[in-house]
């Protein structure tokens, strides 16, 4: 009885907190020149990113922040309106991050975690990355594409090459092994794990690690299942899978697409047969999509009516846009949720967006768009 009434004289003094003996790790620092500024601490979980705290920084732009031990290697970051600082957590450490408000995201500095400094090292490398490719698009217009195409090529397998070779392949049990699986180019990963037979194998040396130290994590089982996927898009073929019936052939001229509309609803392409179609590769945050829509909207009034459609696939990585740029188009308008790493582009060889195809009525492919120098009269032929 007298050590249960001390230890709860104790915690009257001391405080609850202090009594509950739970595992936490605590990051802490400055951000200076920020007082009345909105600092976010977030977790960067598979499912999206999740707000754990926030505080209203003061004139000496200080913050502390606790969070329960995870059981596994865990993300965080902490947030400035749009300025964002990753850093990782395995253990019970106490990490100091601090930054100036101006370019956060560059000039931070990070004490306390080995892991956390490599992961600003793959950041910095990848802003760079983005940098230089934001260059290139802005001098596209005085480039032959085929050298736009070459250069954004070589500039990203470079960078794969570096990642690999220095932080993934390097020790794929690393925080910051798994943090380069992720890195993007704009809304896109960097890394293919879908379709890539070299990306395929970074993933599976981290999911292999992961899975030696941490079977039964989250992250774990996600990545094991986008190696399995990956896998699977990627085995060749057996024989049997080419034997397709006679009949079958004659029935699908063109290889069949089956994607959903903004509604949910499945429209296939083979399903359009006795139709002029239009089969349309595009992206609706391309600058030219909003004038390229309009003039499609004058060529489909004029010729739905005599059995012209157009079947438009959306390769946007953000859907939400897409939804909206699509909600008051009279056509069917589809997305790949792949976006530009669809097997569709590689089945169609597709190589520049946006791009299309016509089918005439008996569903075979007939035209490339390349090829094609009045869109109008070609379409009028085919009906």
């Amino acid at each position: 009885m007298k050590k249960i009434s001390i230890c709860a004289i104790s915690c009257l003094f001391i405080g609850f907190s202090a009594c509950n003996n739970e595992p936490h790790f605590t990051v802490k620092g400055n951000i200076s020149e920020s007082k009345g500024k909105m600092l976010y601490f977030e977790a960067s979980g598979i499912d999206g990113i999740e707000k754990l705290d926030s505080t209203e920084l003061g004139s000496s732009g200080s913050y502390k922040f606790t969070h329960k031990q995870p059981e596994s290697p865990e993300y965080y970051r902490l947030r400035v309106e749009d300025q964002i600082i990753n850093f990782s957590i395995d253990s019970t450490e106490t990490i100091s991050i601090n930054a100036p408000l101006a370019d956060m995201p560059i000039h931070y500095t990070v004490e306390g975690s080995e892991e956390s400094l490599k992961i600003k090292e793959l950041s910095l490398k990848q802003i760079e990355l983005q940098k230089k490719v934001d260059i290139l698009f802005k001098n596209a217009a005085n480039l032959a594409p085929n050298i736009v195409q070459d250069s954004l090529f070589n500039m990203v397998n470079r960078y794969k090459q570096d990642i690999k070779l220095n932080y993934i392949f390097k020790d794929p049990t690393k925080a910051s092994a798994y943090f380069a699986l992720f890195q993007k180019l704009g809304n896109f990963l960097i890394f293919d794990p879908l379709n890539s037979k070299e990306d395929i194998k970074c993933f599976a040396a981290v999911a292999t690690s992961l899975n030696n130290n941490y079977p039964h994590a989250v992250r774990t089982k996600n990545i094991y299942n986008i190696v399995m996927k990956g896998m699977r898009n990627t085995r060749a073929p057996q024989q049997k899978v080419l034997e397709i019936p006679e009949d079958k052939i004659k029935e699908a001229n063109i290889i069949d697409i089956e994607l959903k509309d903004i509604k949910g609803n499945v429209h296939r392409l083979t399903d359009l047969k006795g139709k002029v179609v239009m089969l349309d590769f595009t992206v609706y945050q391309n600058a030219v999509s909003p004038s390229r829509n309009l003039a499609l909207r004058d060529l489909y009034d004029k010729y739905s009516k005599k059995g012209f459609e157009i079947y438009q696939i959306s390769l946007d990585a953000n859907e939400h846009f897409w939804k909206t740029s699509a909600d008051n188009l009279p056509w069917i308008c589809v997305r790949d949720i792949n976006g530009i790493y669809s097997n569709y582009l590689s089945i169609y060889n597709v190589t520049n967006l946006p791009a299309f195809f016509l089918i005439n009525k008996d569903n075979e492919l007939k035209v490339r768009g390349e090829t094609v120098k009045n869109l109008e009269e070609e379409i009028k032929k085919l009906l």
